[in-house]
């Protein structure tokens, strides 16, 4: 039996908000405001990514919330009768961990045209010891072929709230296939990147760690997580020629692969929470790694990260 890493470990699964803004940027919301929304809507831990203003603080102290150091990075490369651009969210340990960035500290926007040119900007937040998660590619028009060959994203947004809310865009996982198709292993969160205060609090990650900031960094870059809206995933596995997967009540219960046909079933009643898929390829070959989404009856969705099913996240 092969199980995907965030159902494998005995810590509690914690939920988490990875990119959000505040006064501090762009935001509506005070940075303690965002901070008690979060607690009071069950939240375990924090980033707050400011746009290129790094925070590690912790603005309502008296609050049991872990704040993940962090900040959103951005490069707009294309202008005219349009836009394309690349934003980048960052986050990181601590000072005494070896973050290499500072409170407070103000960052100019990328210059790249590309994202050959792009590729030291990420360079240089990683040498500085923080992950980074690819923001929003469809709000920033930006099919998978002008960012597949960036290096070093551990997860790319498969969700994004303000995205959805306000350009019914980045709802669903776009692009994330391809990458998965080339072999690439990464990940994909749900995010609110909220700047209104009705964007916070709509999708999260839940990840199985210690709630500390280490314990949560390492558990991200290793997909011990998934991404919800709502539905609750409780077990992902394979066992032989066949994925299972337990969940909350839902209406739909989907698996992706890059190059085959989406297999579904579905419950008119809303009430699955049990599914199994045949894996045993048949015409359409063998699979390379698959991956879980479910619906609920109000159309709200969780996604499993992917299980390799060659091995190629395996270290």
């Amino acid at each position: 039996m092969k199980q995907q890493q965030a159902f494998a470990g005995k810590e509690k699964m914690l939920k988490g908000g990875l990119h959000c803004h505040t006064t501090r940027s762009d935001g509506v919301g005070t940075p303690e405001e965002v901070i008690r929304k979060h607690y009071e809507n069950g939240y375990d831990f924090l980033a707050l990514t400011d746009h290129r203003c790094y925070n590690f603080k912790n603005y309502a102290p008296e609050l049991p919330i872990t704040i993940v150091p962090g900040m959103e990075y951005d490069n707009t490369f294309e202008h005219g009768k349009g836009f394309r651009c690349f934003h980048t969210v960052c986050i990181g340990p601590s000072k005494e961990d070896g973050n290499g960035y500072e409170q407070d500290q103000r960052l100019e926007s990328g210059t790249a045209k590309n994202q050959e040119e792009y590729q030291p900007y990420l360079d240089e937040i990683h040498a500085k010891k923080n992950l980074t998660i690819y923001c929003h590619p469809e709000w920033s028009n930006t099919p998978a072929r002008y960012f597949e060959n960036q290096q070093g994203n551990f997860a790319m947004e498969i969700w994004n709230s303000g995205c959805v809310m306000e350009n019914d865009m980045d709802t669903d996982a776009a692009y994330w296939d391809e990458l998965l198709g080339q072999g690439k292993v990464i990940y994909g969160v749900a995010t609110d990147d909220g700047h209104a205060m009705n964007q916070h609090c709509v999708g999260w990650v839940m990840v199985r760690a210690e709630n500390n900031i280490n314990a949560i960094l390492e558990a991200l870059k290793n997909g011990a997580f998934y991404a919800s809206c709502g539905p609750e995933i409780y077990n992902f596995y394979v066992d032989g020629e066949k994925a299972v997967v337990e969940c909350s009540a839902a209406a739909k219960i989907r698996l992706h692969c890059d190059g085959h046909p989406t297999q579904i079933v579905r419950s008119q009643n809303g009430d699955l929470t049990h599914a199994e898929f045949s894996l045993d390829g048949g015409w359409t070959g063998n699979y390379k790694y698959i991956r879980i989404s479910v619906i609920d009856k109000d159309g709200k969705k969780a996604w499993t990260n992917p299980i390799f099913l060659d091995g190629q996240d395996e270290k």
